[in-house]
């Protein structure tokens, strides 16, 4: 017995020696496209190792593409780089993720058990897919003949061009859940480039293409939401308002939706093909943080300044904060500038000055080569960057969006030195609103 407990002894002893008791200027929480962003900034501001970044993955996806992977322009390879190229050298990555995190002490301990003490923290952890919210869901992804796919994660995107390939017509339905979710135009997107893509393929005529979404509207800016109900009459997409998915039966191929203004009432459609965008939610960890989160796990920042409403050494940027502001890598670009400005004011205890007018960009592609520019901020006011109407169908801002975006994703907005489109507005729009 005395053995036994004195294995267990060492085993603690071990383990607690390999616990790091780590000190920092700046904590970044998420290495995606804000956190990567916001610690290239300030690596180059502060002394070596001064700013750590806590990322868990090796890999680090371009997510915008992940819409021409399904529809076969792209491989998710492409859309791939190594977290280690792409992080900032003078900063300290340690891989692994947040598990609590104290705000009023200024600590955070990680999966691992490592404790880091910070002066500053921008938590940048983005949203996650809640597969398990729909019953039947995981199990159809991960069935490669079930008909089910979604482009909203690198091991299931591929899935929906292998979808694609594989309609022979009958019945494809569209999904959009009713939680926040990212780029809230890719679920619509995948349904226009399937259209194109069964036109081209001689089975447009034997199917029947469904988009069922949890939104009273088809977008959220007019403008464009005019524009896009255009598209879908000419491509005869049938559109389902406040229709959110609720279960999926594999076995039937068969998908249950409820209707948000009375849940109680349920219809089953069949399907060949289904391309489910999921619900989503922040990271468990922020979920369980009430002090800094609202009551969905949303980390509560001023819409304008990024700052956290309580915390002043707390900044959230992305995807798992609540501002009102469609949740793109657009969005994270001209964020980034907000923030950096405004937390060294913090660091040098001013008040946060600059602000964040809640801008967007979603390249909706309507077609194989036809993409609408939407470019918005807050209150769905349209902020546009090129000097002819955005609205229209065009091959510019497809090839845009299929080239241009990303190469500013990996040379530039990544290393912090890019805030989007607005210097280039100036320059060639000079009269827009």
């Amino acid at each position: 017995m005395f053995v036994g407990y004195m294995s267990l002894f060492n085993k603690f002893v071990q383990n607690q020696l390999r616990i790091l008791h780590l000190l920092c200027k700046l904590l970044v929480v998420g290495g995606g496209s804000g956190g990567c962003t916001v610690a290239a900034k300030f690596a180059r501001r502060l002394n070596k190792d001064s700013v750590i970044i806590l990322e868990p993955s090796n890999d680090h996806y371009y997510q915008p593409l992940f819409t021409l992977v399904g529809a076969g322009v792209k491989r998710v390879s492409d859309t791939r780089r190594s977290a280690q190229s792409v992080l900032p050298k003078a900063a300290k990555w340690l891989r692994d993720s947040a598990e609590t995190i104290n705000a009023k002490a200024n600590v955070v301990t990680t999966k691992d058990g490592h404790v880091i003490n910070y002066e500053y923290i921008v938590i940048a952890v983005g949203l996650k897919s809640d597969y398990n919210k729909i019953p039947g869901l995981t199990e159809a992804l991960n069935d490669t003949s079930s008909g089910v796919s979604t482009i909203y994660a690198p091991e299931y995107c591929e899935k929906t061009w292998s979808d694609l390939q594989m309609f022979k017509g009958g019945e494809a339905i569209f999904t959009y859940p009713e939680t926040l979710i990212k780029c809230p135009g890719a679920p619509q997107k995948i349904a226009y480039l399937a259209e194109s893509y069964f036109t081209k393929t001689n089975v447009r005529s034997k199917s029947n293409i469904t988009y069922n979404t949890c939104l009273p509207v088809i977008f959220g800016v007019k403008k464009y939401a005019d524009a896009l109900l255009k598209v879908v009459e000419r491509k005869k997409i049938n559109v389902n308002y406040k229709t959110v998915l609720k279960e999926v039966k594999p076995d039937r191929r068969e998908a249950v939706f409820y209707n948000t203004d009375d849940k109680t009432k349920e219809t089953t459609m069949q399907y060949n093909m289904l391309h489910v965008t999921p619900p989503m939610k922040t990271p468990d960890f922020l979920q369980r943080s009430s002090d800094i989160v609202d009551p969905n796990g949303y980390l509560t920042v001023n819409k304008y300044t990024l700052q956290h409403d309580k915390y002043p050494n707390v900044y959230g940027i992305g995807d798992c904060t609540n501002t009102p502001n469609s949740k793109t890598a657009a969005a994270i670009a001209k964020q980034c500038y907000v923030l950096e400005h405004n937390l060294l004011g913090t660091m040098q205890k001013d008040e946060p000055k600059l602000k964040y007018d809640g801008y967007g960009a979603c390249p909706l592609l309507t077609a194989y080569g036809k993409c609408i520019l939407a470019e918005f901020i807050y209150d769905g006011i349209p902020h546009e960057t090129l000097p002819f109407d955005q609205a229209r169908e065009s091959a510019l801002a497809y090839y845009m969006k299929k080239d241009l975006f990303p190469f500013l994703y990996w040379n530039l907005m990544l290393k912090g030195r890019y805030h989007g489109p607005e210097f280039v507005r100036k320059i060639i729009n000079p009269l827009a609103k």
